[in-house]
């Protein structure tokens, strides 16, 4: 057993420097012996049984349930040793088979009829709204911040990312704006007070619909914004602009045609519509077993040559694509920080078992990232291409004036105190 645990763990580290250390104690090493020299110890023959067999759901489950014990380095930097390693091709036939199954199956597990998407966006966002404030900056922005500058504070990074979603829609004032996955409503309230648009924000989570509705109502904005307890696919009328902030990844694969022929069915004849969402830069795959177990049920992570023969088929007009690189990496690092210094708070929110998952989620997302295996896309559709202007400077310029502008909505950040629940 422990042979075959060895061989996978050769197989897949090749650069590096990685000590395992049995049950027995006895110890595996990897690599070539260059970079930090990491070392961790598993408890027992049966999980390292399980991690050799099928790492992409094992390892997580191990770290959480202390069966796998960092002594030197972080489970970030195991993680991102791992999957730099992977990115060049090394993966063993263990690990590759089960990836294989899961990727012929994956229509099947990303079904997401209308009760069983409600019941995925429940599993993740109707957690105690306190833990999202140890980690996400104070406007609650769930997605990919834009760091417009080194070391750019994460909530100024987040306003940076509202501002050229808006920059990007062109939001003119009385503008009717319709945000998909409208989370905890940070960026329909930004459009709607900074840029003077009437906003409807629709999301599946009652923690969200009900935080969200709050925030409205303290700003006195009920008759500007609304937040609806909605599904995409029960929404009517015609909208100017639409956006989409970190919700496609919830919308599954056998759906994305009707997606977005319900944004082109909702969208004005000269409207924009803007969806921003993770890419699979390394194309089509499957979702990891341990994401969609724990963190993501039904979730899919799509790569842009999936997405863009949809498109291709729709009556909507790619106007314009841009890929953030590293920022979600950046966005990741900052949550993980942050969730990790305060990690006796969550613990006493949850346990210790959901404080190791929970880092264990945010490490092995920005491993992703920062090896380059994953990125974030933001698709510009129109119906009239004469619908945003010839060049791209208009967005630069758009944003200089937002800036400008939104120097006086400061206000826009606070949250109200969180709600204790019975």
């Amino acid at each position: 057993m422990f042979a075959m645990f060895a061989h996978a763990l050769r197989k897949t580290v090749r650069r590096g420097n990685v000590t395992v250390v049995l049950p027995s104690g006895g110890t595996i090493t990897a690599g070539d012996g260059e970079g930090p020299d990491l070392r961790l110890r598993v408890t027992s023959r049966w999980w390292a049984a399980r991690i050799a067999a099928d790492p992409d759901l094992y390892l997580g489950e191990a770290y959480m349930e202390g069966a796998l014990v960092m002594e030197r380095g972080s489970i970030h930097d195991l993680l991102l040793l791992l999957v730099e390693n992977i990115r060049d091709g090394r993966r063993p036939a263990c690990v590759g088979l089960p990836y294989m199954l899961r990727r012929l199956s994956r229509r099947l597990r990303q079904l997401n009829p209308r009760r069983r998407a409600r019941r995925n966006v429940a599993h993740h966002y109707d957690l105690d709204g306190r833990l999202y404030e140890l980690f996400l900056d104070r406007d609650r922005q769930y997605s990919c911040a834009l760091f417009e500058t080194p070391g750019m504070p994460l909530h100024e990074a987040q306003l940076a990312k509202k501002r050229h979603i808006a920059a990007k829609l062109l939001v003119e004032p009385g503008m009717r704006v319709l945000d998909i996955g409208c989370g905890w409503g940070g960026l329909a309230l930004y459009l709607a007070e900074v840029c003077g648009a009437r906003v409807t924000g629709i999301t599946l989570s009652r923690e969200q619909h009900a935080f969200a509705r709050e925030r409205a109502a303290r700003r006195g904005l009920e008759g500007q914004v609304e937040f609806l307890l909605r599904d995409y696919r029960e929404i009517e009328g015609r909208f100017d602009r639409i956006v989409s902030v970190g919700m496609f990844e919830h919308v599954g694969v056998n759906h994305f045609p009707a997606f977005f022929a319900r944004v082109e069915e909702l969208l004005t004849p000269d409207g924009v519509a803007l969806i921003h969402s993770i890419n699979r830069a390394d194309g089509p795959g499957a979702t990891s077993a341990w994401i969609s177990r724990y963190i993501f049920p039904g979730g899919y992570i799509p790569a842009l040559s999936e997405v863009l023969p949809v498109i291709e088929k729709s009556r909507l007009l790619l106007s314009d694509v841009e890929i953030l690189r590293l920022h979600y990496a950046q966005t990741l690092r900052a949550w993980r920080r942050r969730f990790m210094s305060r990690a006796t708070e969550a613990e006493r929110l949850y346990d210790r078992r959901f404080v190791r998952m929970w880092e264990f989620y945010l490490a092995a997302s920005e491993a992703m990232f920062r090896a380059g295996l994953m990125n974030n896309f933001q698709l510009q559709l129109v119906k009239d291409q004469q619908a945003v202007p010839l060049t791209r400077d208009y967005i630069h310029e758009e944003e200089e004036r937002l800036r400008r502008k939104d120097e006086k909505y400061r206000h826009l950040t606070p949250l109200p105190p969180p709600r204790r629940r019975a």
